[in-house]
């Protein structure tokens, strides 16, 4: 889409995952003094009420909401995302964590547990909605079937997934507290591989939202800056995938940044190579193929 905001996602997507990128536009955007993101929410919002069937919108709303701590609002925007994409996991099951922020605490409200069940339904492996699967067992006092339920998703994490400490603390705080000795299961617990890519959107799936203090400085360029730092970033990924060709997760992301830009014609350029560089792996080739058609290439 070509809301600045999704550029702007892109834009910290390829910059984490990388480390190539302008490097004056980078400066630029890391010394420049961060305002409120206010003022990139009521912007992004206003383009929703112009185009409300715009999922990716929606999504970057919720994630806006919820790094801003307004997780009701967050839940109204992940409902709409849920609405336009029901399909896709990631996007139920972040509505059902915002739903449980937005809750008293006390227990896992019943419209959250139905969007973990369905985020499950459509990618049984949804680590956040498995997770709080845990959380509503052990709150409704089945703290053994909880810990099972973590000790499966901890099996299946990769070694420094973001949620492995706090999962590995949880289970050892609810072990603590219900004087369950988990500590030779913790220790014996080995890293997954890395994860498949979740079900749902291929096409956005490995790119995160942005932080808020990554809206806010990019909300403080002018626009033109803010082009040139998303174009830049762009141009390196599309240097570096040149040099390893071996990145699926990056001919994805090269794909939909183009299409952001406008560049239908090197978005297809980068689905080409992304399919030479994977000649005769048929699930990346099914991976790209989904990505194009959900990028409309």
């Amino acid at each position: 889409m070509a809301a600045i905001i999704a550029a702007i996602a892109i834009a910290v997507a390829i910059f984490r995952s990388t480390g190539s990128g302008d490097s004056s536009a980078k400066d630029t955007a890391a010394t420049t003094a961060a305002p409120s993101p206010e003022a990139a929410i009521a912007e992004l919002e206003a383009k929703l009420k112009k185009n409300p069937d715009d999922v990716e919108g929606w999504q970057m709303l919720g994630w806006a909401f919820f790094e801003t701590g307004r997780y009701a609002e967050a839940a109204t925007a992940y409902r709409k995302a849920v609405a336009l994409s029901p399909n896709n996991a990631e996007f139920s099951s972040a509505l059902g964590e915002a739903l449980v922020l937005a809750s008293d605490g006390s227990s896992v409200p019943v419209d959250a547990l139905t969007a973990f069940e369905k985020a499950l339904a459509v990618d049984p492996k949804d680590p956040r909605a498995r997770y709080f699967i845990g959380v509503h067992k052990d709150l409704s006092g089945k703290t053994k079937d909880a810990l099972e339920d973590w000790f499966a998703l901890l099996k299946d994490t990769p070694a420094g997934a973001p949620w492995e400490a706090d999962l590995r603390r949880t289970i050892e705080q609810v072990g603590a507290r219900d004087k369950i000795d988990v500590s030779a299961r913790l220790a014996a617990a080995t890293p997954a591989a890395p994860m498949a890519p979740a079900a749902g959107s291929v096409a956005t799936a490995a790119i995160p939202g942005p932080s808020r203090d990554d809206m806010a400085a990019a909300a403080k360029l002018p626009p033109s800056e803010q082009q040139q730092m998303v174009r830049g970033m762009v141009d390196g990924l599309a240097e570096r995938l040149a040099r390893n060709p071996k990145d699926a997760d990056g001919w994805i992301r090269l794909m939909r940044s183009r299409m952001v830009l406008g560049e239908r014609d090197q978005a297809r350029a980068a689905l080409t190579s992304a399919r030479a560089a994977f000649t005769g792996d048929s699930a990346q080739l099914a991976r790209f193929d989904q990505a194009a058609r959900e990028l409309g290439l």
